[in-house]
């Protein structure tokens, strides 16, 4: 199956329509309506400030047992809310992406895990205010019970030959289509950063 890794759930025209910042958030001087930046950026004419609008750096998580698939149902407070989706979130700034794996799988599954490999490598155009470029990650359970946090208020096993429920991304149905249909290894990861760290010696 051909890997597939751009995925548009929107009109990209729309994201013109963002509201843009009114004053500079390092010196609060007011920015003109029509920037003078040479890629239209918004620009701060006292500082030199450029407004750079990027996408925001993520992981999902691939685990699996024998034939089924772990999926959680995103919480009503997140985006897709009442969806599914597999196991993943946003990296935080100075962490790097197999940790946060790690640290996204236990707070959103209660599961401990270790990232096995790369699987892909996705961009989502998801809604006007929000792009994403997403890690996506193979990993297989060390330890822990399976409780959900943070953004899913349920978890379930389903057959990786479906049916499923409705998925709140175009990119998670096409990953687990590849695992199902090929044999989905990928590339090797750091092993240094691949489990969660070792507990303090008492």
């Amino acid at each position: 199956m051909i890997p597939k890794q751009i995925f548009s759930a929107y009109n990209h025209r729309e994201a013109d329509a963002e509201p843009r910042y009114r004053f500079c958030p390092m010196c609060g001087s007011a920015l003109p309506s029509n920037s003078q930046h040479p890629e239209n950026r918004p620009h701060c004419p006292e500082c030199d400030w450029v407004h750079y609008r990027n996408p925001a750096p993520g992981v999902v998580i691939l685990i699996t047992e024998g034939d089924l698939v772990l999926l959680g149902r995103r919480a009503q407070s997140s985006f897709a809310a009442g969806a599914w989706c597999l196991p993943g979130g946003f990296i935080e700034y100075g962490e790097n992406f197999l940790t946060a794996a790690v640290r996204e799988t236990r707070e959103e599954t209660g599961l401990d895990v270790e990232i096995c490999s790369i699987v892909s490598v996705v961009s989502n155009f998801l809604a006007a205010h929000l792009h994403t470029l997403v890690v996506v990650l193979r990993a297989r359970i060390l330890g822990g019970t399976a409780v959900p946090g943070d953004d899913i208020e349920e978890l379930r096993w389903f057959p990786l030959h479906g049916p499923f429920p409705e998925l709140a991304f175009e990119a998670d149905r096409h990953i687990i289509e590849r695992c199902l249909r090929t044999d989905l290894v990928g590339a090797a990861v750091d092993p240094e950063h691949a489990r969660p760290p070792a507990a303090p010696a008492p």
